[in-house]
């Protein structure tokens, strides 16, 4: 019976497949098999024993562990018995010399670099998306807004090129904790590897290149988890940068606004009593479930906190962390990729919008004209403020009133101010700097 939304409604099938129970079970067995190689190189165990136990790692079934786990109530230890019948008797040599957290950790370590590429993967088609939009839109005129209200234009390519430097520095991000994050140990009891003698730090390098994962430097009995918070934190940064996104979506999809809007099915309901509808629900749903991600950071941080040499209070609740914040993460990169790609503009909503404030929005481009033409910088703020207050309360044009006054027309013509205030005149180098980052990002990766 499927209880979480995970099971049944969001996740991609690589993600789920990483985190599944089957899959930790075969990275377990592999790294026994790692460690078991290890210590037949330095000649800690037999080679023959070594080569038995990576054999095994194939027809160890989970129903098994599970059933030794139900007697002895210890998930590891069900593994390292369940393996053991596997191999006659070369099952004296499993785990030799290891303790439970020197698998979990490292089978962990396999999971996080699985992970990672697949969030690379998405990451990259995230920031490609948004680079696209950035080139196509890099032109597009429109409303530019702090504090909720109409500023001076900007361009939806600009807004686009933002966002995909954004998530390009996300990738960089994830490049630097892959090291520190997908590392393993063999460390034992309490990390001095005394259970190894003399050869665990060569026991450890071993085990780790077999694997194709790094080492720790130093551990206790766990990994640190503030290598597992930074990765944590990397989902929650780049889920974040999703949800704004994604409120922009939703903001500018107003009816009221109406510049663009999320694509829409022929068949899609919108609602079950509006037959009108067309909401924004993948974009509402990307907002929702960052949520859910940023919520994981302080209890992985939390994890870091543990007794002595180690406790088990992270255990249980990285059980949960890991796997959802993972599976959620490639979830809404995925949706918001297909979001972004297939948004539908409105040109007339966003030309309405320019010209919706009557020339007001124009204004900084007026005073900046003025004191270009000797008309001193704070006195030119306040002709053209002035004059805003009086087209808001007259319901006059904004140039209308600006041409009424001696202190404009002295410095700029009837003729001039209609190019003066033409908002596809007024957007610097927007269009510049987009080319910039288009060209730097494509290909890129």
């Amino acid at each position: 019976m499927a209880i979480h939304p995970i099971e049944f409604r969001y996740g991609t099938a690589e993600m789920k497949q990483v985190w599944s129970e089957e899959s930790k079970l075969i990275k377990l067995l592999q790294v026994e098999a790692a460690l078991a190689r290890a210590e037949a190189d330095i000649g800690m165990i037999p080679g023959d024993a070594a080569n038995t136990i990576a054999a095994a790692v194939d027809s160890v079934k989970l129903e098994r562990v599970n059933e030794i786990e139900d007697e002895i109530h210890h998930d590891m230890m069900a593994v390292v018995m369940a393996m053991s019948e596997q191999c006659g008797a070369a099952g004296k040599w499993v785990h030799f010399g290891a303790t439970s957290n020197d698998m979990l950790d490292t089978q962990l370590a396999l999971q996080i670099k699985e992970s990672i590429a697949l969030l690379r993967s998405k990451t990259i088609a995230v920031r490609d998306a948004l680079v696209e939009m950035a080139d196509k839109h890099k032109t597009t005129v429109c409303v530019g807004r702090t504090h909720g209200q109409i500023g001076v234009p900007t361009t939806y390519g600009l807004r686009f090129a933002v966002w995909a430097s954004e998530m390009d520095r996300h990738l960089t991000r994830l490049d630097e904790l892959e090291p520190r994050a997908a590392v393993g140990q063999m460390t034992g009891a309490v990390g001095t590897q005394a259970a190894f003698g003399a050869d665990g730090i060569e026991v450890q390098r071993r085990t780790m290149e077999y694997l194709g994962l790094g080492s720790v430097e130093v551990s206790t009995q766990i990994i640190q988890r503030d290598r597992h918070a930074e990765f944590v934190m990397w989902m929650a940064n780049t889920v974040t940068t999703l949800d704004k996104i994604c409120v922009e979506f939703r903001s500018l999809q107003r009816t009221e606004i109406a510049e663009i809007e999320e694509s829409f099915g022929k068949k899609q309901v919108g609602s079950s009593t509006m037959p009108h509808k067309r909401n924004p629900i993948k974009s509402e749903q990307v907002c929702g479930l960052a949520r859910i991600v940023r919520a994981m950071v302080e209890p992985e941080l939390l994890n870091n906190t543990l007794w002595d040499e180690r406790d088990l209070t992270n255990s249980s609740c990285e059980r949960v962390i890991f796997p959802e914040t993972c599976v959620l993460t490639d979830h809404i990169l995925k949706l918001a990729e297909g979001i972004i790609a297939n948004l539908r503009f409105f040109p007339e909503n966003i030309k309405r919008n320019l010209e919706l404030m009557g020339g007001l929005n124009m204004g900084e481009a007026v005073m900046i004209e003025l004191a270009k033409r000797g008309v001193g910088r704070q006195e030119a703020h306040e002709i053209v403020r002035t004059s805003a207050m009086e087209a808001r309360e007259s319901g006059r044009h904004m140039k209308e009133v600006l041409m009424s006054r001696p202190e404009v027309t002295e410095f700029i013509s009837a003729g001039e101010i209609e190019g003066v205030m033409d908002p596809e005149g007024y957007i610097g180098t927007a269009v510049e700097q987009v080319e910039a980052v288009v060209e730097r990002l494509r290909g890129k990766h």
